[in-house]
């Protein structure tokens, strides 16, 4: 069957994408490596070329046709511009999100049906499981919370063929494969655009102003660049007067976007265990109902905590924590599993 099943590949010109490929091949499908070309703001350095030669190299080395797809458009409205908006509202958005969602899993997606294949598939650390989201073997390395906005229609039409295996071992096959992609280092910043400054690269789009950091007695103790491109939690990025070396660390704990301020403590906010937190704009694969003991996870590689739904709406969640964390960002992933089920998620309100 996998021989009349053509598969189009997310070729990024990183190992993961690479080795995705090679199995594929190995298992008998029609194989097309496509690389997704997305935008960029033209005052960023851009290294998109040298990694479409990178699978280019790949897609020649596995005997395989290669493509690309433009993707600018949807990179540029659907992620580049949610990222701006966030920040400016004084939310902490999550791009990879919404790059999985509207490129990979939507401009990528539908170029593949337009040009004749069956399925996608992408080098992300996920299983697929009758059907069904699951974590990938490597704890480390699972990429589930980045894919909670998938759809049924979405899932049905992807494939993840190294998530059943750890990441040392996607590197070895590759070296045993001779790829040339073998050694190269994970990618890293934000989704495509790499590691990016972000108050650099949000005062092209929006003013920045330096303003007064304060205590929470509301005095001044330094400045920042600007308060929406803090985050709660963060403890960088900012001055303090003070000069005592053995203070403990920092961390922003509100901010006020119309006054321009943000405050800071050496403690950071939590919310307590009988605490509830809403989540908006929810997409859930599986049904939930209220009363329902599930896992929550806040961020990426955090542990997942024990919540308990308390309110299941169209597209809202009320979760009753169970234990005692520390206070999420609005606008920033939460993401429900059932052991290694993923179930969906939705936007801390």
């Amino acid at each position: 069957m996998n021989k009349q099943q053509t598969v189009f590949v997310g070729l990024s010109g990183g190992v993961d994408s690479s080795v995705a490929a090679k199995r594929l091949v190995e298992q008998g499908y029609k194989v097309v490596g496509v690389f997704i070309k997305v935008w960029h703001p033209d005052f960023l350095v851009c290294n998109w070329e040298q990694e479409r030669l990178d699978a280019m190299r790949v897609a020649a080395h596995l005997d395989i046709p290669f493509l690309t797809c433009d993707a600018e458009k949807e990179y540029r409205d659907e992620v580049a511009k949610y990222f701006i908006e966030e920040y400016k509202a004084g939310h902490t958005p999550n791009p990879d999100v919404m790059c999985n969602q509207h490129v990979k899993f939507g401009a990528f997606l539908r170029f593949a049906k337009q040009n004749g294949a069956d399925l996608i598939a992408t080098g992300h650390y996920a299983k697929k499981i009758n059907g069904e989201l699951h974590r990938g073997v490597d704890n480390n390395k699972d990429q589930t919370y980045f894919l909670w906005t998938l759809s049924k229609e979405q899932l049905d039409c992807s494939l993840f063929p190294i998530g059943d295996t750890p990441k040392d071992e996607v590197r070895r096959e590759a070296e045993a494969a001779g790829l040339y992609t073998a050694s190269k280092e994970d990618s890293q910043g934000i989704c495509f655009l790499g590691q990016v400054d972000i108050p650099e690269f949000l005062s092209h789009y929006v003013e920045l102003k330096e303003g007064n950091v304060l205590n929470e007695r509301n005095e001044v103790v330094g400045t920042h660049k600007g308060a929406l491109v803090y985050t709660l939690g963060q403890r960088h990025g900012f001055v303090l007067q003070s000069v005592d070396t053995s203070r403990n660390p920092m961390f922003v704990v509100a901010k006020n976007i119309k006054e321009n301020t943000i405050t800071v403590s050496d403690t950071p906010r939590t919310l307590a265990s009988d605490e509830t937190v809403k989540l908006t704009n929810v997409v859930l694969r599986d049904g939930i109902k209220r009363g329902d003991m599930i896992q929550a996870q806040f961020g990426y590689r955090q542990k997942p905590l024990a919540v308990k739904i308390t309110e299941v709406k169209s597209s809202e969640l009320e979760l009753k924590l169970q234990e005692n964390i520390r206070k999420p960002a609005g606008g920033q992933s939460c993401v429900l599993y059932q052991a290694t089920l993923c179930l969906g998620g939705g936007r801390i309100a």
